[in-house]
């Protein structure tokens, strides 16, 4: 985790974002002495987000399974 004065962190302001980013926390240290840590916000994803395959089958052969398993 990285410290950071608060004026270096004013002038150098994108790469102490890139760090946050990377190294998941960095603090900022004000003359007075109180520190900040700035954190980079996850980006919720659905469960339903998730990659896709390759296969032989055709879109009328999955309806038809589908089809089929529902009649069961």
């Amino acid at each position: 985790m990285n410290v950071y004065t608060y004026s270096e962190a004013r002038q150098k302001l994108a790469s102490v974002l890139d760090c946050a980013k990377q190294s998941g926390k960095v603090l900022i240290r004000r003359k007075d002495g109180s520190v900040f840590s700035l954190t980079p916000e996850t980006q919720p994803r659905s469960p339903l987000d998730v990659k896709g395959i390759n296969t032989d089958i055709s879109t009328q052969e999955i309806v038809s399974f589908v089809r089929e398993s529902r009649e069961v």
